[in-house]
Parts: C-alpha cells; structure tokens; sequence
C-alpha cells in the first residue's frame, strides 16, 4: 500500500509546489512510483511537470464534485515513474460546490482510496489556505509534510496550521502524523537563516528533517522549463539537496 503525503503550509511562497515536484522526481529516481495530486486551483504543480493545463479533461476538480474517477482524471507526465491528477482554476469554484455535499470533508480521501495500490508515494500539492480542499487533502494523508520558508513571518502561521492537523487527526483523520519540517530557501550564510534553523529546530525537534533546501536558482529555472530540478540539471544544489530529502524521507519509515 501506497503512502500518502500533504504537502501544507497555509503560508504562500514557501515552497509547497517545488517541494512536491522535485521529492516527486527524486523518489522516481530512487525507483519509487509517484503519484502528484496537484490540489492548488493556480495548477503550478500541473503545469511544472509538463502538464498542458488547457488541453486536459479531467482534473481533481471533476473528482471531487463526482464527475469522475481517480483513473479517470490520473495524466502520464513526461517523466518515468511519475503521474499527476492535474488541477484547474475550477477548483475554485469545487469550495462553494461542496458545501452542500455529503462527507464533503472526505471526498479526497475516497478519491485516492483506490490509487494507494498502485503508487508507492501520493504527494498532494496543498493551495496556501485551510479551506476545505486542504481539509480534504489532510484527511487524506498519512501524514503531512511542512515547507518551511527561513523567514520570521514564515514561522507565525506554525500554530493555526498545527491546530488544524490537531482538529483533523481528532474528529476526521486519526492516523494522521506530521511527517516532518522541511526548512526551504535557506542560505547558510545569513545569520538570521541559522536562527531560524535553530529555534525550528528546538521547539519540533526530531521532526525536523536534517536536509535543508539552500537557495538556489536552478529551482527556479528548471520550473520556467517545466521540469523538475534533477532532470534539468541533476548536479545543481537544488538537485542534490532534494534527491537527500527523498533518501531521508525513505530511511524514516525502513
């Protein structure tokens, strides 16, 4: 059975969306089958692996409100090992859609129910709120994996993010796990990256992950070319950086 990961933090631009491409490509490469579930109406994550979002059918939207299967809405993307339920604008509107549904909070998780067979990893790529398509997302996960942007601001939103997983786990989700804090765009050389590292570090303590995701513009690039860092330039730091977060995440659950 598959492992499914929430990709959340309700912050925006703290990595989410790179952090879903690139541990998707690096678990690919480890020879694990992903499986990106791009629950984000922007559909970066669609359209950062190769994905034409104007010339797909189905996407998560049709998903949710029914109109669809997994395996209905599940593209080929351009990369071995790796496939995408793709996100559209849509997905907006799929928030007032429903509310009037039935177990309107678990339609995600009956949604992928079926792929967990067929994937080693599920990676939701979460939109930068706590909606309810990211309740959907986290009562779908195994557990939730946070990016961790190293600015101050970035660390204020910790608490209503981390009570919300507490609501989730107590009333729709009880395996819920957080599976750890990735620190992202950090920069060894700035005194306030290394505070930030440190007080992450003293207040989640072993759920921090070891590998740091440095600043580095390959990130960046690589995304304007719509392919994960490891295919555009596989000894970028980025790269590298992510191939370890994957190693990491793998020797966690050995």
């Amino acid at each position: 059975m598959g492992r499914i990961i929430a990709l959340a933090n309700q912050k925006g631009g703290v990595g989410k969306t790179t952090t879903t491409i690139n541990l998707a490509a690096s678990l690919a490469a480890l020879d694990k089958k992903v499986l990106v579930v791009d629950a984000d109406p922007q559909a970066n994550a669609s359209s950062g692996l190769g994905v034409d979002i104007k010339s797909v059918g189905s996407t998560i939207y049709e998903g949710l409100i029914g109109k669809c299967t997994s395996q209905d809405a599940i593209k080929r993307t351009p990369f071995e090992n790796i496939d995408i339920i793709p996100s559209h604008i849509n997905l907006v509107g799929a928030e007032v859609e429903m509310v009037q549904m039935d177990n309107r909070e678990k339609r995600l998780r009956d949604l992928l129910l079926p792929q967990k067979e067929n994937y080693d990893y599920i990676l939701i790529d979460c939109s930068p709120s706590l909606g309810i398509i990211t309740v959907n997302a986290l009562t779908a996960a195994d557990s939730v994996l946070i990016p961790v942007q190293c600015e101050y601001f970035a660390l204020e939103g910790l608490s209503k993010l981390l009570n919300t997983i507490k609501i989730i786990k107590s009333k729709l989700n009880k395996i819920l796990e957080i599976e750890g804090f990735v620190l992202t765009m950090y920069d060894s050389r700035l005194r306030l990256h290394n505070q930030i590292y440190e007080e992450v570090k003293h207040h989640f303590k072993e759920l921090v992950f070891t590998t740091v995701i440095q600043r580095n513009v390959t990130l960046s690039e690589s995304q304007s070319f719509a392919q994960p860092a490891l295919m555009y330039d596989a000894g970028s730091r980025g790269a590298i950086n992510y191939l370890q977060l994957a190693k990491e995440l793998l020797e966690k659950k050995s």
